[in-house]
């Protein structure tokens, strides 16, 4: 059966992200996802415009340009391995995170998610993201202990070859489905015959 409504989200993950190019072709590989725990909310709005071409007196053609997505994970600790891999702090022979002024390439990576639905999760994947350096915040103890979270600026901007994001639908197959934390889903699309007229 279909969903019907979406809620809690969960199952974060990140998968760095290594391209190589060779013989002009651009060749793109992920690490195996790792989880980061703690999800509190995410939002992202698609970005891209939309060029309207006038003809006749009216809007006769309009194109739609997909550039991908940009917004907020708020999370409720960023994990050391994130900060090394992602934001490449530099950890010293102390185990001290070190940031350097000089950082200025970031890493980018999967990230993958998941959220409930009435019938069962929607799992996604955004295969180019990139995270800028998070704020820091905090504020004294009162009465009662109240977390804070902190908050990764993220874009998701298409790849070279166009790949913007994939999720699950009412027909994924269960061995994808069930494997979607393991390795980063490249989808496999085959070419579309047109009906004959």
């Amino acid at each position: 059966m279909s969903n019907k409504v979406k809620y809690n989200l969960k199952n974060v993950h990140a998968a760095k992200l290594t391209t190589e190019v060779v013989d002009g072709v651009t060749n793109y590989s992920y690490a195996t996802p790792k989880a980061i725990p703690g999800a509190v909310s995410l939002s992202l709005d698609a970005e891209g415009e939309s060029s309207p071409f006038y003809a006749d007196g009216i809007v006769y053609f309009r194109t739609y340009a997909n550039n991908g997505y940009s917004g907020d994970l708020e999370i409720a600790l960023i994990p050391e391995w994130f900060r090394t891999e992602i934001l490449k702090e530099l950890l010293d022979s102390n185990g001290v995170l070190v940031e350097k002024a000089d950082n200025t390439e970031s890493v980018k990576f999967a990230l993958l998610f998941e959220f409930d639905g009435d019938e069962h999760g929607i799992r996604h994947v955004l295969y180019n993201c990139a995270a800028s350096r998070p704020s820091i915040e905090s504020q004294t103890k009162e009465e009662t202990i109240e977390p804070r979270t902190e908050t990764l600026n993220l874009t998701a901007d298409p790849r070279e070859d166009g790949l913007v994001k994939s999720r699950t639908g009412d027909t994924t197959a269960k061995a994808t489905y069930d494997g979607w934390y393991g390795a980063v889903y490249i989808p496999s699309i085959e070419p579309t015959t047109e009906p004959e007229e």
